[in-house]
């Protein structure tokens, strides 16, 4: 993958402030992917060299053509031959943003056909390290189900939550709504996924769900601000639902539907799938009825599930079990030793937990002290 060959070029910690700034800038520019990202920075010897040559340099590059050209050309106009001041101040500095550089980006998502060049968020950064490591169960369904699979879809958000396990769903109308209800009803960490800005509300009525689940989990979106609403951006998400999760629960679908595409990548990417079975004659529950003649796990009742997963990452411990059975998140300080992942620097760690460097530092002192990360150069910290 172009993504991927693009970040082996980077250092272990991965990128500094100003790259990623350039990152975000050229990411935004219309047409541009992947592979023409890495084009651009192996024929100008840098992102920062590439914003001020000639047009013309660009018109020999594979596939660029002269639309792309007249799409740069209105891109870098826009703004201006020094771009990073305004951009800083209006991504505030990058906070609220993950670049695929960042130790705290899911590589699950590099690995996509189409991979996310950004990740806006909003709420609980300290989340992300979980997500990174799938740590969380997608619960996706139908915008118009029965009142059965209502129930069952805020019965399900309701148990996950109470078993420490985010939820992850698209705060869509029906089911996605009544997954993050139910897990928000239980004290859970909701974590939705949009198919529109961070500042749009799709459907508009939940309005207050969407801030409830921002301020108590996540929003996610790889759209910009200011990006008009698609029906193809709802189709896409549902490939960053899967990525992000360990399993999909399958609650009620039809046979054309962006719940059954989920369960479908699931499956190729050989994630446990369930589904609730329904009444045979209603074509609401015809495309998750199907998945039972498939690969899916029969879920009668919420009970199952949980008894299948176990106890979730922000599970209560047991008091009378010893510390090391319940692994890195249970440990000393776990948020901030698993955002570190295989290394960070204190910027990068940061923007991700959204705490002063102060705090961290002397966060990450104790840690060194009792031998869990050791120092390198440069503010950065790698686990012993």
């Amino acid at each position: 993958m172009a993504i991927q060959g693009l970040l082996r070029s980077a250092d272990g910690a991965g990128w500094n402030q100003e790259q990623r700034l350039w990152w975000l800038l050229w990411s935004g520019c219309p047409g541009i992917g992947a592979q023409r990202l890495v084009a651009i920075r192996d024929n100008f010897c840098g992102w920062a060299a590439a914003w001020g040559a000639p047009l013309e340099a660009f018109a020999a590059l594979a596939g660029f053509g002269a639309v792309g050209c007249r799409q740069l050309q209105r891109y870098r106009d826009r703004w201006g031959p020094d771009p990073l001041p305004r951009l800083c101040q209006e991504l505030r500095g990058g906070r609220g943003v993950l670049v695929p550089a960042d130790p705290a980006f899911p590589p699950e998502l590099l690995a996509l056909a189409r991979p996310p060049l950004r990740l806006y968020w909003r709420g609980k950064g300290w989340l992300w390290p979980l997500l990174r490591r799938r740590q969380a169960i997608a619960v996706v369904g139908t915008r118009r189900p029965s009142l059965h699979g209502l129930a069952m879809a805020e019965a399900i958000g309701a148990a996950l939550a109470q078993a420490g396990w985010p939820v992850v769903s698209g705060l869509a109308e029906g089911i996605d709504g009544a997954a993050h209800r139910g897990c928000l009803s239980k004290g859970g960490r909701p974590v939705g996924v949009l198919g529109t800005p961070l500042e749009r509300v799709y459907p508009r009525h939940h309005q207050q769900l969407q801030a409830e689940v921002g301020a108590g989990g996540l929003l996610v979106s790889e759209l910009p601000a200011g990006t008009a609403v698609q029906a193809g951006h709802f189709a896409a998400r549902n490939r960053l639902q899967v990525g992000l999760a360990r399993a999909v629960v399958v609650v009620e679908c039809p046979m054309r539907s962006g719940a059954l595409q989920s369960a479908t990548l699931a499956m190729q990417q050989e994630l446990p799938v369930w589904a609730v079975p329904a009444d045979a004659g209603k074509a609401s529950a015809a495309g998750s009825n199907r998945l039972l003649a498939q690969d899916a796990t029969v879920l009668l009742e919420p009970a199952d599930l949980i008894r299948q997963l176990g106890p979730g990452p922000l599970a209560s411990p047991d008091p009378a079990a010893p510390v090391a059975s319940h692994g890195l998140l249970r440990s000393a300080d776990p948020l901030l030793l698993a955002a570190l992942g295989h290394g960070a620097s204190l910027e990068q760690l940061c923007l991700m937990l959204e705490e002063p460097a102060a705090s961290l530092a002397s966060r990450l002192l104790a840690l060194e002290l009792q031998g869990l990360v050791r120092a390198e150069p440069g503010l950065c910290w790698r686990p012993a």
